[in-house]
């Protein structure tokens, strides 16, 4: 036996039981995490499938049967919500648009590539297939033992158990009807349907029992092209309800802070309505409301008692069930063409009787007293729920009494089995046995467990364990030693899994912090305060109370907090700990250079502290260490490795994919990290920026309102957010909601210090340029008005007097001298314009010295109405703005007051030249508003 053989026998093996989705799934995620971690592990697929990836929701080859998921909710990987759409416009061209509802076909054909890329990307793992079914299951000293039905047993270390719900069920038909052979008891088998199809000799008529989701794939396969003239189809259910169908142009979930809704299934059925109500009388459409409750399901059943779950299911399951699964608009519309030419008759009904007819076929009785005579009857009620009526033998014998206890436990109503985070729990309530489950199988404890984006997730947890179980990383003990495994003394660690020299208790009290400064919500440095009070020598805690107080305005003595840390980090922490209270010690005096500097290497370093990266990125809340904004992307991009699909790196990067102007990634990515996290203020803010750089502006009000009020009801930076929604108005032209917004969201005391500087201030002033003073600007020019009755905006002065004078008279970074430029133009003050111009002059920043310099002389020519100047000082420095900092959106000031200056030059066509650019690029009304003025009978207003 060579090396080579002895280390492959060396390696972890893992059995998979299961090759449909999630088990693929889970095999693709073993793969990739094994690969990140150079682990070498074996993974056998045991499936008597040819090929991986199929399973019943997605063997079928009918090119009519559609995801009820639009394919960019269909990615294999959470971190990248785009894969699946990148693999579409790779392998299939014509069908790229995100919003598509694809073949399922398609879907078994990616995840099979998606497989054999992870298993090539991970050199030291190997990857096996079994073609034969399971159907026992052992535990043995080193782990599990699978037999298979051709008399083979696999070992194994661990056990994932991905089948889903492998049977249909048909209890309810009659004996005379499984006993028919005109009856199709199993749709989905190979070759079930042919023969209905083919069939030109017996009763025309086909009964379909169940009228859900495959109910329609039915319908779709038995009226194609060859389908025979004269039947018709008549599809019956104890409810007749049908799924609802998607909006052919879909909306963004509307995701419920559920924090207040109860624990009773009555409060959580009220609570759930009045969302419901809420977001149907604010958008239109509930759609986005069940699409957003969607996420919060599982924590909601996990409230709930047994008692309540039982009920649900008997009682609101059906109508959940039916607004949750629904079906593409394209399917929708066959069958409204069907019931339109009454091939397709759909009634509320059940099966009582069937008899044999002479000339084949069957007579069926049915509970409405109707009596129909039908070629075929076909069950679409699609699969038996209850593990324990599968009759599965593999499922069976982990359900089987044995020694010791059985290896897996019912849960809820029979719907799969309980487990502690996937982990099966055995009959006395353990889960040391190395066997984990996910889909179906977990659908009694999270209920929503059965589509894509929530199994991948759990795929990916489940191979998080897996991997941890068999293969542990090594670990950081108290003392400084790294060892092997798993080690009961190991520090605390925080949410990133970075070890903290602190005790457990102050521990969870900087990590409630931490996670409360990832979310953007108030209240972190309290929390982390809280840990240096529980643990006064927690060098990390200290260190954070003064990053906060010196970076984003935490009310805390940066001073002390900062000695605390230095005197604490030498007696008690490790090296990264050192690391971050050194680089915010030069941060504090002097943040731009050596601070800087020392940030960036320990960004590197130590790329999954989080505390150092938020401090490093340009967001809401930090200013960060670079102004270049490829700096900044590659940054941020460099740090993929380290986070792979955590929620808030997620969020960042999908802030920087609208900052590069690829608006679908960023959408994708944002509602990717929302669907894990839907308190996330950076994803909510990348979206924001989508939703206006496209467009959206009613749908993005509306959206971000509602968010505020619910998940967001605790976000820090609430004024931005209300700067983005003015933003919506005034694109809008809605300056009725634009000032009761301001008035109630923006307007000093509500809004303090830089804030109001950077959003009230600057609002004022684009309200002024691109509303108020419009029709003034154009008063020369043979237009007519386009603001008629407008007022103007409120008064600029009591935001300047709640703005530190020195923010205003010598700001330190070019973004904030940018927006103190703006706040003293507006108030008229050439003087003290004057005063910041001599301030940029000497700044020694040659972002200040140069960028903002312009634009504040810029700024004195548009006071002195020397509009031509004006408009040429701020054309000539917006090439280079980027470089000032902050968002497209943010800068567009600038534009906005360039676009002003060439109205008052009288240069008309360039002003208009201008806003057909922009409207290019994005729809505005209140663009097209002043552009239809400025070229009158272009555009309709």
């Amino acid at each position: 036996m060579t090396s080579r053989d002895v280390a492959h026998c060396s390696r972890p093996k893992i059995v998979v039981v299961g090759a449909g989705a999630a088990g693929t799934l889970a095999a693709i995620h073993l793969l990739r995490t094994a690969g990140r971690r150079s682990t070498g592990i074996d993974i056998v697929l045991v499936d008597p499938a040819d090929r991986w990836g199929r399973g019943t929701a997605f063997g079928t080859p009918d090119s009519a049967h559609l995801l009820n998921v639009v394919a960019a909710g269909m990615s294999a990987l959470p971190e990248d919500p785009g894969h699946f759409v990148a693999w579409l416009d790779r392998e299939l061209p014509e069908a790229v648009d995100p919003h598509s509802f694809q073949p399922r076909r398609n879907l078994a054909l990616y995840l099979d590539d998606t497989l054999a890329d992870a298993r090539a990307s991970a050199p030291l793992a190997g990857l096996h297939h079994v073609r034969a079914s399971a159907t026992e299951v052992r535990r043995t000293a080193s782990g599990v033992a699978v037999r298979t039905d051709d008399g083979r047993e696999i070992e194994g270390q661990a056990l994932v158990v991905g089948t889903g719900l492998p049977t249909v069920g048909h209890a309810w038909a009659p004996q005379a009807l499984k006993d028919s052979p005109f009856f199709v008891p199993d749709p989905w088998a190979p070759g079930a349907l042919d023969v209905v199809r083919r069939d030109r000799t017996g009763p025309s008529d086909v009964l379909i029992v169940g009228t859900g989701l495959t109910m329609v794939d039915v319908v779709l396969s038995l009226t194609g092209p060859d389908a025979r003239p004269d039947r018709a189809l008549h599809a019956i259910s104890r409810s007749g309800r049908l799924p609802k169908a998607h909006l052919q142009v879909p909306k963004l979930a509307t995701i419920p802070d559920i924090s207040d809704w109860g624990s009773s299934l009555a409060e959580i059925r009220a609570a759930a309505l009045r969302h419901v109500e809420g977001v149907q009388a604010s958008t239109g459409d509930w759609r986005p409301a069940i699409d957003g409750l969607r996420f919060q399901v599982a924590a909601l059943w996990g409230r709930m008692s047994e008692e309540d779950r039982l009920e649900f299911v008997r009682t609101d399951a059906g109508a959940w069930n039916v607004a949750r699964h629904k079906m593409s608009p394209s399917s929708n519309a066959r069958l409204h063409e069907l019931w339109r030419d009454e091939k397709l008759v759909t009634t509320a009904a059940e099966v009582l009787e069937v008899e044999p007819l002479s000339r084949g076929g069957l007579a069926v009785t049915l509970s409405d007293g109707l009596r129909r005579e039908v070629g075929w009857v076909v069950n679409c009620t699609g699969p038996q729920t209850d593990v324990r009526l599968l009759k599965n033998p593999f499922l069976d014998d982990l359900l089987r009494p044995r020694a010791g206890a059985a290896l897996a436990t019912i849960a809820t109503a029979g719907m799969g089995v309980r487990t502690d985070e996937g982990r099966l729990l055995d009959a006395n309530g353990y889960s040391d046995a190395p066997i984990w489950t996910l889909g179906a199988l977990r659908r009694g404890e999270l209920w929503e467990s059965t589509a894509v984006p929530e199994i991948r997730s759990q795929a990916l947890a489940v191979a998080t364990q897996v991997l941890d179980a068999v293969a542990p990383l090594p670990r950081r003990l108290e003392d400084g030693r790294v060892v092997g495994g798993h080690h009961p003394v190991a520090r605390p660690r925080d949410p990133l899994g970075l070890p903290l020299s602190t005790t457990a208790e102050a521990a969870a009290s900087y990590n409630a912090g931490l996670e409360r400064l990832m979310l953007l919500q108030d209240g972190a440095e309290d929390l982390i305060r809280e840990a240096t009070e529980l643990d006064p020598t927690f060098a990390l805690a200290h260190a954070a109370l003064a990053m906060l107080g010196h970076e984003s305005g935490a009310h805390t003595d940066v001073a002390a907090s900062l000695s605390a840390a230095q005197e604490a980090v030498l007696k008690r922490g490790d090296d990264r700990e050192a690391s971050l209270v050194d680089v915010i010690t030069r941060r504090v005096s002097d943040v731009r250079n050596s601070g800087a500097r020392a940030l960036m290497s320990h960004v590197a370093n130590y790329p999954r502290d989080v505390l150092a990266v938020s401090a490093a990125v340009p967001t809401i809340a930090f200013s960060g260490v670079v102004d270049v904004q490829r700096e900044a992307w590659d940054l941020v991009e460099g740090l993929a490795p380290a986070y792979g699909d955590h929620w808030w790196y997620i969020s960042l990067l999908a802030f920087t994919r609208q900052d590069q102007g690829r608006f679908d990634e960023a959408g994708l990515l944002a509602e990717s990290a929302l669907s894990c996290e839907p308190s996330s203020g950076h994803a909510v803010h990348a979206q924001t920026h989508v939703m206006y750089e496209t467009g959206q502006h009613d749908a993005g009000r509306v959206w971000l309102d509602h968010w505020v009020q619910a998940s967001g009801r605790s976000a820090s930076h609430r004024a931005h957010f209300a700067w983005h929604s003015a933003l919506h108005d005034l694109a809008l032209g809605d300056t009725e909601a634009l000032r009761g917004r301001y008035y109630s969201q923006l307007a000093p005391p509500t809004v303090t210090g830089v804030r109001s500087l950077i959003d009230s201030a600057s609002l004022l002033w684009r309200w002024r340029v691109a509303v108020s003073d419009w029709d003034t600007a154009a008063s020369g020019l043979a237009v007519p008005p386009a603001f008629v009755g407008e007022t103007p905006p409120p008064p600029i002065a009591p935001v300047l007097d709640v703005v530190d004078e020195a923010l205003l008279r010598a700001p330190q970074t070019p973004f904030v001298a940018l927006h103190a430029a703006f706040a003293i133009a507006a108030t008229g003050d050439g003087d003290r314009l004057e005063a910041l111009r001599h301030h940029c002059v000497g700044s020694g920043d040659p972002v200040i010295e140069g960028i903002v310099l312009a634009v504040v002389e810029g700024l004195q020519a548009f006071l002195r109405q020397d509009w031509t100047t004006a408009a040429a000082l701020l054309a000539d420095v917006q090439p280079m703005l980027v470089r000032a900092g902050g968002s497209a959106a943010q800068r567009e000031i600038v534009e906005e007051t360039m676009l002003h200056a060439l109205v008052r030059a009288g240069r008309q066509q360039q002003a208009s030249d201008l806003l057909h650019s922009r409207l290019d690029r994005r729809p505005s009304p209140l663009d097209q508003r002043r552009a239809a003025t400025l070229t009158p009978g272009a555009l309709s207003v």
